[in-house]
């Protein structure tokens, strides 16, 4: 089997779990770890039960997301962690608030619950516990709280072609979008390898899609059942994979890579 090429086309960080994308240029990446900056903050419901001085992985309903809150989704956010300020646009109108504070922490989450009109009957909590990420598969291992998600854009259109409406990629929220691979191949291609340069990302798992992908991220609204129909055009209900930095360095969006088919028996 010989190499594929592939590019990326997009990398995105998500500061704060389930807020807007921040897009970047290039981004450097270090074994073992994730995006850097990305999920290292969250609001926390106000029963969620985490605690930042003994973080433990939770089920992402716990926090405000996109799965429970289509709402979100309508909000542009924009987090400066060396600032710590978080400024939240809502038609076209910016609030900022200071997250250093607890006065800023706290009435920034009294705007989301007024906002967003949550049901719980007190507002949620601004949290981190750096390194700890809340990421949705956080919950399987330490090693998967710092994997990195990958989408195909190729599997992306077929499926909106078989759907014969356009699904918009940031339905699913990927940290680094490519181009290059045939439709749905990266599904079959768990163990192998994406090189860009000396950067070595090894494929882990598939990603299994929730109603979080049902919401517009253009409108805001749940238009389109994307768990549901992937099961019912494809048999399962997974678009992108999950990778693991195996060797770091830097990479950058438009970069040339190629995927590796060669997979190491003995790391699996």
């Amino acid at each position: 089997m010989t190499e594929i090429p592939v590019t990326i086309s997009r990398l995105n960080r998500f500061p704060v779990k389930g807020m807007s994308a921040e897009l970047l240029g290039a981004v450097t990446l270090s074994k073992g770890e994730g995006i850097p900056g990305d999920r290292l903050y969250g609001f926390a419901r106000y029963d969620s039960g985490f605690d930042p001085k003994n973080p433990e992985p939770l089920p992402k309903e716990r926090f405000v997301v996109l799965v429970k809150e289509a709402a979100l989704a309508g909000l542009k956010t924009r987090f400066s962690p060396v600032g710590q300020t978080l400024e939240i646009d809502v038609n076209g109108k910016a609030h900022t608030f200071d997250m250093s504070v607890a006065d800023g922490r706290s009435e920034a989450a009294r705007f989301l619950h007024e906002v967003l009109k949550l049901g719980d009957p007190e507002p949620p909590v601004f949290v981190s516990s750096a390194p700890h990420r809340f990421t949705d598969v956080s919950v399987v291992s330490p090693q998967m709280m710092n994997a990195i998600s990958v989408l195909n854009l190729a599997s992306v259109k077929a499926l909106g072609d078989r759907l014969g409406t356009e699904v918009h990629p940031g339905r699913f929220r990927a940290n680094i979008e490519i181009d290059g691979l045939p439709p749905f191949s990266e599904l079959d291609a768990v163990g192998q390898v994406l090189k860009f340069g000396d950067v070595r990302l090894r494929i882990l798992s598939r990603t299994r899609r929730c109603a979080a992908t049902e919401v517009n991220p253009v409108t805001a609204e749940r238009d389109l059942k994307v768990p549901y129909l992937l099961r019912k055009e494809l048999g399962h209900m997974d678009m992108g994979v999950y990778v693991e930095v195996e060797a770091g360095g830097q990479i950058r969006a438009g970069q040339d890579g190629k995927l590796d088919p060669h997979v190491d028996k003995g790391l699996f």
